[in-house]
């Protein structure tokens, strides 16, 4: 009988995969103390209680998946993965140091935030389809959704240390220290790397150099109906349903009246629901379509029974659920458009991926911030719910289409 423990975990038997899980172990546990901590000062110190300043630190944030979308897919496909992700996530490294310094001297001013989070923003576009394509240099095809869910694991799994130490540092010694030690936390990555086996990387083909690369990209997923169908998903739930900073600092500060602590266990509450679907998602063979649409009615469910949470451990419940559902979804874009798509392309097609589910947000942010303001936090949850439920309907429309008999000829 096949071992399911060594099934959940097989991507790992690659050595330099080892090596990455456990600098982006590290580097996910700073990520997710500067998000709390980002979000904290701007939300209680920078402003009094301003969600609309949020969504536009947001905006400022992922914008740059869009408007580097024409190159960050091509960047992914033509050029050294290995040696780009260095240089990315140095840079974000050294921007997260900037921001901690600004902060523990006390001139730290919101401008300053919307500058930073832009150029951070910039890198990480280059950085999240180079990454994600990374992995099939690393282990092949054959583990590649296992390896996606690993991935996601480690993420999640530093998602339930990060926002709890973030949350007692702020209390204990500062915002400041927060974003140093997650500048610190970024050479992880590129460290674990310089050990790398390289003769072990399985390179992908790279794309034709000619100035249409871009336009190629756009007019091979046009081609494809179940392309088509996931990036729509992607943009219902990324602009609208994503937006967690928002409505859990939101819900926390002015629904809840939590204070530091309490605010970054709400994060690190959330992660045991992502991590679950991770390691659940890691333990199953490769996903379809038909999964996507069990995440986002799921997902819709969970945001609206957030919205009804009457207190602070109802609402922290609801976000396991959230959670869960996020990754399964999230998850299973990933793997269906990675394996379902020519090794040539795929950095661009990821690209287009990254850009709709976090491009989005400078549309939802915003909004869902405006609506945080006027109407209450738990609003941005029923239009999380919204989105959600639409993206099932897509996926069953898409199932449909697929599932109805060609014409007679």
């Amino acid at each position: 009988m096949k071992n399911p423990v060594s099934g959940t975990f097989r991507s790992l038997k690659s050595f330099n995969f080892r090596l990455w899980t456990a600098g982006a172990l590290v580097s996910n546990v700073g990520t997710w103390m500067q998000r709390v901590a980002q979000d904290w000062l701007v939300l209680t110190q920078l402003t009094h209680h301003d969600a609309s300043a949020l969504g536009i630190v947001m905006s400022l944030q992922f914008a740059p998946q869009l408007l580097l979308l024409p190159w960050s897919g091509l960047a992914a496909d033509r050029l050294n993965q290995r040696k780009l992700l260095m240089v990315t996530q140095a840079t974000m490294g050294v921007l997260s140091l900037i921001l901690g310094f600004l902060t523990v001297t006390g001139v730290i001013q919101l401008w300053h935030v919307y500058v930073l989070a832009f150029l951070s923003g910039s890198a990480a576009a280059i950085d999240a389809p180079v990454r994600q394509t990374f992995v099939a240099e690393m282990v092949g095809d054959a583990d590649l959704h296992n390896a996606v869910a690993l991935n996601s694991s480690s993420f999640n799994a530093a998602q339930m240390i990060g926002p709890a130490v973030a949350g007692l540092l702020i209390a204990g010694v500062g915002i400041g220290w927060a974003f140093l030690l997650n500048g610190l936390s970024f050479a992880a990555v590129p460290i674990s790397m310089l050990f790398f086996r390289l003769p072990e990387l399985r390179t992908s083909a790279r794309a034709r150099r000619n100035a249409s690369g871009f336009l190629e990209g756009l007019r091979y997923v046009w081609k494809r109906p179940d392309l088509r169908a996931i990036l729509i998903m992607l943009f219902l739930i990324g602009t609208f349903g994503m937006n967690f900073p928002i409505f859990i600092s939101t819900m926390a500060v002015n629904v809840f009246h939590s204070d530091a602590r309490a605010f970054g266990l709400l994060s690190s509450i959330m992660a045991v629901g992502t991590l679950s679907g991770a390691l659940f998602a890691a333990s199953r063979q490769k996903p379809s379509i038909d999964s996507l649409w069990v995440g986002a009615a799921v997902f819709g469910l969970g945001c609206t029974l957030a919205a009804m949470a009457p207190g602070y451990w109802w609402f922290a419940a609801t976000l396991i659920i959230i959670g869960a559902a996020a990754l399964t979804f999230g998850n299973g874009t990933n793997s269906i458009m990675q394996l379902s798509t020519e090794p040539a392309m795929r950095g661009r097609v990821m690209a287009l991926r990254v850009a709709i589910a976090l491009g989005g947000t400078p549309i939802g942010a915003p909004i869902s911030g405006w609506v945080a303001n006027r109407f209450g936090p738990r609003w941005t949850l029923v239009i999380g719910a919204a989105a959600g439920f639409t993206a099932a309907l897509v996926a069953v429309y898409a199932l449909a289409r697929r599932k109805e008999p060609l014409p007679a000829q």
